[in-house]
């Protein structure tokens, strides 16, 4: 497994866990969708510019 698909698999967890839907995250609010947000962006540009 390369890096980047490791770090795919860690976002997608984070999402997941992250999902208003379940009980334990229902009062967390856009803390971390934002961070999530964030975390993707990063990702994104060092994909973009070929350091991962």
């Amino acid at each position: 497994m390369g890096v980047s698909t490791i770090l795919l698999v860690i976002l997608v967890l984070m999402l997941v866990g992250a999902f208003p839907a379940w009980s334990h995250s229902r009062s967390w609010g856009y803390g971390p969708s934002g961070a999530i947000g964030v975390i993707a962006l990063v990702l994104l540009i060092l994909l973009l510019t070929g350091r991962v």
